[in-house]
């Protein structure tokens, strides 16, 4: 899956409505494979992506845990940490003026 899409659910402070849009359209790119629709396609990936949007809202709104809800900088932080083990840390070129 694309993994520009992020999860949204049981986080403190919830999720917004751009965040659901970020990522519902990231998913209709991912499903179309437009990056940008062409115009004769615009209308129908708009529509995807509020339809999409509208749904994960939905979905979102219903579930339900007994988990605490996770803190996003936490969270963001474990994200980093595990980014530098896999990728390591980037070093700069040198000899390049």
């Amino acid at each position: 899956m694309c993994r520009n899409i992020r999860t949204l659910f049981n986080f403190d402070p919830p999720a917004t409505e751009d965040e659901v849009r970020a990522s519902a359209l990231q998913f209709v790119r991912k499903l179309s494979g437009f990056n940008a629709p062409s115009r004769a396609n615009e209308a129908a990936f708009n529509l995807a992506v509020q339809q999409v949007s509208e749904a994960a809202t939905t979905l979102i709104g219903s579930l339900s845990t007994f988990v605490p809800p996770k803190d996003r900088e936490t969270e963001r932080s474990k994200a980093a940490a595990a980014s530098a083990k896999r990728f390591g840390k980037p070093t700069p070129l040198r000899g390049l003026a």
